[in-house]
Parts: structure tokens; sequence; C-alpha cells
């Protein structure tokens, strides 16, 4: 049993190719990705040389509601909250509630320095930047004169 693979990862990456295929579609309709989908979340990655930066629209989540993590070169965000309001005299009472959640994974196109990665949540804009692993050799060339 020890060489036999984990179903729930062939299940993962199912879901990923799923998503995947959902995104190019979005594309074809001008919809950009899966900001046409309902509840999706908009997301921006820029390759910034020694760094990626990945920044996401989370509008109406407070930075405990964010869970964020990197598994091999997939970075997940995920969001949930919800809030109840009760409001009311001794002839009306009214209560509301609500719930929204985001999640968002995708695969980060080069191997980055986990001990690196860092998050910023501010006005409702989530960044995370993640660097790229450097090459273990340090070295440079001498010129001999």
């Amino acid at each position: 049993m020890a060489g036999r693979k984990n179903p729930f990862d062939e299940l993962e990456e199912l879901f990923e190719r799923m998503g995947r295929q959902f995104e190019s579609m979005g594309d074809q309709f001008g919809g950009g990705g899966v900001g046409w989908q309902p509840g999706g979340m908009s997301l921006d990655v820029a390759d910034r040389g020694d760094e990626f930066v990945v920044t996401a629209d989370l509008p109406g989540f407070e930075k405990d509601d964010i869970d964020i993590s990197l598994r091999g070169d997939r970075l997940r965000i995920s969001a949930e909250s919800s809030a109840e309001t009760e409001a009311g005299d001794e002839d009306f009472l009214r209560k509301e509630r609500r719930q929204q959640s985001m999640s968002r994974t995708l695969t980060v196109p080069e191997p980055v320095d986990e001990t690196g990665v860092s998050a910023e949540y501010k006005n409702g804009v989530l960044t995370v930047t993640l660097p790229k692993e450097m090459d273990e050799d340090d070295s440079h060339d001498i010129e001999v004169n």
C-alpha cells in the first residue's frame, strides 16, 4: 500500500483542471476569467522579476476571515464571513443574516521561497508577495588578466 496514490489528490487535480477550463470559457465570453461567475474572486498576478505579487479583491471581509495557504506550487486564498444583526422595539422585530465566502486556487509558475512569503490586507485588497526561489549557485565568474 505504500506505493498507492492518495485518491483525494487526484480529485483535487480534477477540480483544478475544471477550474482552468471554466476560466478559459470566461475569457471566450469576454468575462476575463472567473470574474464572470457569481461569487468569483478577482485576482491579479504580477511577475516582478525576483517575486510574484498576487492581488485579490476581498471587499467586506476582515483580516481574520481570510485564509491563505501554499502547498507545493498551489496558492489557495479563501475568505468566509457571516454577520447577524437584530433591531427592533415592542411592535417590530427585524433580524438579518449575511454569509459570504470566496475561494480561489492558482498554480504558481515557478518555485517560491516559502519562508519569505508575506501577505497584507488593506481596504478590502489582499496582497500576497511570493519571492522566487533563488539558484543555489551564488558563484560568479572571475576574469583572468
